[in-house]
C-alpha cells in the first residue's frame, strides 16, 4: 500500500485512524468558527488545536476552501436529516405550518455556526440559490407551503421565506445590528404567521 493511502487495499473504507482525524478535525474547525468566524480559521491554527500535524490537515482537505467546503457539507447534512427525517416538529408527524415555523427557528439557532460557513461559501450571488442544499431547502419549503390552503404561490413564497434566513442577514441582524436571537426568531415566526395568515383557518 502507498503511503498516505486513505483506503484500506480490497476493501474501500477509510483506515480507522484517518476517519478519526476527519472527524477530529471538523470538530475542532466548527469550534473554531463558532468562536471566532470562519474568516479567523487558518490551517496552522487548525492543526495545532487538533494537535495534528499540519501535512495531516491538508492531506485531509487539500487547502483551507477544502476545509471550508467540508464543513459546510457536514453542517447541510445534519440539517436536512432534521428536516427531512428527524423528530417533528422539524421533521415528518408535525402540521405543515408547525414544521415551516420550526425550520426557520433550527436554522436561526444554529447561526453562530452554518450562519458563518454559509455566508463564507456565498461567493456568487447568482449561484446562491442553485447550490444543491439551497434547491432542497426551497423544494421543502414549497411543499410545507403547497399543504396550506388559499397560498397562491407556494414556489414564490418559498423564497421569500428563505430570503429571511440568508446567511448574510441574520448575521447582519445579529453581530452588526446587535439584535438577540430570540428577536430575530420572533421576527420569522411573525413572517411565517403574517404570510399564512387568514389561509390557514
Amino acid at each position: 500500500m502507498q503511503a498516505g493511502r486513505e483506503e484500506i487495499a480490497g476493501g474501500g473504507c477509510e483506515r480507522l485512524d484517518a476517519a478519526r482525524n476527519r472527524s477530529l478535525l471538523l470538530r475542532t474547525a466548527l469550534e473554531m468558527v463558532s468562536e471566532r468566524g470562519a474568516e479567523a480559521l487558518t490551517m496552522d491554527d487548525l492543526a495545532r488545536r487538533a494537535g495534528v500535524g499540519k501535512g495531516t490537515v491538508f492531506r485531509r482537505f487539500g487547502s483551507r476552501a477544502g476545509v471550508m467546503r467540508a464543513l459546510l457539507d457536514h453542517a447541510e447534512r445534519d440539517f436536512q436529516e432534521g428536516y427531512m427525517a428527524g423528530p417533528a416538529p422539524l421533521g415528518p408527524g408535525a402540521p405543515p405550518l408547525e414544521r415551516l415555523r420550526a425550520f426557520g427557528v433550527a436554522r436561526i439557532q444554529a447561526l453562530d455556526i452554518t450562519g458563518e460557513l454559509r455566508r463564507a461559501a456565498d461567493v456568487d450571488a447568482l449561484m446562491h440559490y442553485r447550490h444543491p442544499a439551497r434547491q432542497l431547502e426551497l423544494s421543502h419549503l414549497r411543499m410545507l407551503l403547497s399543504a396550506l390552503p388559499m397560498i397562491r404561490d407556494p414556489e414564490l413564497t418559498a423564497y421569500q421565506l428563505e430570503s429571511f434566513l440568508e446567511a448574510g442577514l441574520l448575521l447582519h441582524l445579529h453581530r452588526s445590528a446587535g439584535m438577540p436571537l430570540e428577536r430575530i426568531t420572533e421576527g420569522w415566526l411573525e413572517l411565517v404567521d403574517s404570510v399564512t395568515a387568514n389561509k390557514c383557518q
